[in-house]
């Protein structure tokens, strides 16, 4: 798996001062599950941001991309209309540019990521804040096998690679394992900053 990051930096340093709310975490994790649920619950606050990810891969039904082929995307990069991209599982994936006005005007950018590109995004932006979804190994290796999306690739490759190092980088940490309702509260006041113990 290759991973590859490129920002749009401020010439004037970090870009601020809205918060960038990174999910992370590993495959079968239920990030998507918990986005869309946080999303929903976010839905009339317009100082809260869920921009759609720019991936080369069909969407699913539990995902909520825009899917470009290959030289779309590639266009697209050297256009310029990323505010980063990087390579992961065979496939490309992007943000939008206009994430960065939504954090210049305050306002709070809610995003699923590759663990492998928060250093480079702390350093892009001035308030950043990291949160690692994940779940026990059996029920990740339960919900891969439930998922059987064929873009995922090899199942006992992807769950090897789920004991990694996103928690260190984390300044949260959400162990999704009850209820997608009370799990998806937790990163709704994540992304308020509000905390998350109950």
């Amino acid at each position: 798996m290759s991973e590859m990051v490129t920002t749009a930096h401020d010439e004037a340093g970090a870009i601020g001062p809205g918060r960038l709310v990174l999910v992370v975490g590993p495959s079968g994790a239920g990030k998507d599950t918990l986005l869309r649920l946080a999303q929903a619950a976010c839905i009339d606050d317009p100082e809260i941001v869920f921009p759609r990810r720019i991936v080369t891969r069909a969407s699913s039904a539990d995902e909520d991309n825009i899917a470009v082929s290959q030289d779309e995307f590639q266009r697209a990069r050297e256009h310029g209309d990323f505010a980063v991209h990087w390579e992961a599982h065979g496939h490309s994936y992007a943000l939008p540019l206009e994430i960065n006005d939504d954090i210049r005007a305050g306002r709070a950018v809610v995003v699923n990521v590759s663990r492998t590109v928060i250093a480079a995004l702390r350093q892009a932006y001035a308030n950043v804040v990291a949160v690692t979804i994940t779940a026990p190994p059996d029920v990740l290796a339960q919900r891969l096998a439930a998922r059987a999306r064929h873009s995922d690739g090899n199942i006992t490759e992807r769950l090897s690679r789920s004991v990694d190092d996103s928690s260190a980088q984390a300044d949260v940490t959400i162990l999704n394992a009850g209820s997608a309702e009370y799990h998806s509260r937790q990163l709704v006041r994540v992304i308020r900053n509000e905390g998350w113990h109950e």
